[in-house]
């Protein structure tokens, strides 16, 4: 694989020589000078190469892949509309698939493209009447693609751009069997593009056989953690937990905060807890279907709610301007993770801030952030175990003992006999 080391220098959009309704609406939204991820992947795409991007989430993926392609059909006649389509972006979750969507519609508004999304937890019916009409973009989760694939509603054979977008989420979310199954459909003559956070060996033989000759681009590691950050951690167990994120809450500064649990439960726990303590708090998850989840999100964007309490699986398609602050309520079991949280904070040059609670069973886990990250964590409150406790399993209580119930024996009726 091509790998590309340069120096990034003060490019602006219109050095790309983007069509003018492209540059339009990038003005239009108030882009004006591209994030390094773009200006190192753009001109790359628009001389027709292959793309392996590594960068985490927040750093501008989606325009580094979408502009390339929306330039080419710009400057292209559209054909086949009806019967085939021209790009197809895989993403890991129907938030984040949302949001791409958005943001290609965004770029592309000049240019008469019709864009359809397909994700599950809706109704799929809506989905196949647009792309009935015809659909020159498809952005969706590998899932649903499957799905219409199947029923020939979708059809790629003639795809001219195809983009996996966080593979390595992909990977944890185990897509890589439909994933496959997309590629093995997707025409040999095409441009690719895979963006990833980590480069784990299986995304690295994916890449191989689905990029040719790619251009390599690498922002910052999966390690590092912004420096507009501050970090801090408590040392509280379960109970105090409770306690201490209802106290820091009720705080002004923390006017947008999101909240990340381990479990789906545990986040429903948490938001009702919240609710029940006078702060407007609502839960995300993979368990709500997709409604509840956009309604979710729209109510933290306009300020409606002021706690958003997600699992990990729902943080990529967290992609909100102004959160002030992230809470580890509980901490992830995987540090890589943890770094993907906080970076919901302190976007587009900000400053943020984040809190982690630890009690004496996750202290391994914060053993493992602070020697990904290279980082000590100062001390907000409560004292450092000396030692990690291990989880407790939880025990039944004498009344709910299960009482094991014998099988009864078939009951055989006698034959009446026919007089």
């Amino acid at each position: 694989m091509a790998a590309e080391m340069f120096v990034v220098s003060n490019l602006t959009f219109d050095s790309f020589g983007l069509a003018s309704p492209i540059l339009g609406a990038l003005k239009a939204a108030g882009f004006v000078k591209p994030t390094p991820i773009q200006e190192k992947a753009i001109p790359h795409a628009l001389e027709g190469k292959d793309v392996l991007g590594i960068a985490q989430t927040g750093t501008g993926k989606t325009a580094a892949f979408a502009l390339p392609m929306l330039q080419a059909f710009a400057t292209e006649k559209l054909h086949n509309r009806r019967f085939s389509t021209r790009a197809l972006v895989l993403a890991p979750t129907r938030e984040l698939a949302v949001q791409i969507e958005q943001e290609i519609k965004k770029f592309g508004a000049g240019l008469g493209l019709r864009t359809v999304l397909v994700v599950g937890g809706v109704g799929r019916f809506g989905q196949v009447q647009r792309m009935a009409r015809g659909a020159d973009i498809v952005v969706g989760c590998p899932g649903r693609v499957v799905d219409l694939m199947n029923t020939r509603e979708l059809i790629i054979d003639q795809c001219q751009f195809f983009v996996l977008d966080e593979a390595d989420r992909m990977l944890d979310l185990g897509f890589m069997p439909d994933i496959r199954k997309v590629v093995a459909v997707l025409p040999g003559r095409r441009q690719s593009a895979l963006f990833s956070a980590t480069m784990p060996s299986e995304i690295a033989k994916l890449a191989n056989s689905l990029l040719r000759e790619p251009v390599r681009v690498e922002i910052a590691s999966v390690s590092s953690t912004p420096a507009k950050i501050d970090q801090s951690v408590y040392f509280a167990d379960g109970p105090e937990k409770r306690n201490l994120l209802v106290k820091l809450l009720h705080q002004k500064e923390f006017a947008k905060t999101v909240v990340f649990t381990r479990t789906k439960r545990g986040a429903d726990r948490v938001a009702m807890m919240l609710s029940n303590s006078k702060i407007p708090a609502a839960a995300m998850h993979g368990n709500l279907s997709q409604n509840q989840r956009q309604r979710a999100l729209e109510a933290f964007k306009s300020g409606e709610v002021r706690a958003l309490v997600a699992t990990d699986i729902a943080a990529r398609g967290i992609d909100v301007n102004g959160v002030s602050h992230v809470i580890n309520f509980e901490l992830p079991n995987e540090p890589e993770s943890y770094v993907h949280r906080i970076g919901r904070t302190a976007r587009n040059g900000a400053d943020g801030v984040a809190v982690a609670f630890c009690d004496a069973t996750e202290l391994p886990y914060l053993n493992q952030i602070e020697k990904l990250t290279g980082i000590k964590m100062k001390v907000a409150g409560g004292e450092r175990p000396k030692q990690a406790m291990p989880v407790r399993k939880p025990q039944r209580h004498p009344d709910m003992q299960v009482r094991k119930i014998k099988p009864r024996r078939p009951q055989y009726q006698e034959k009446r006999k026919v007089a």
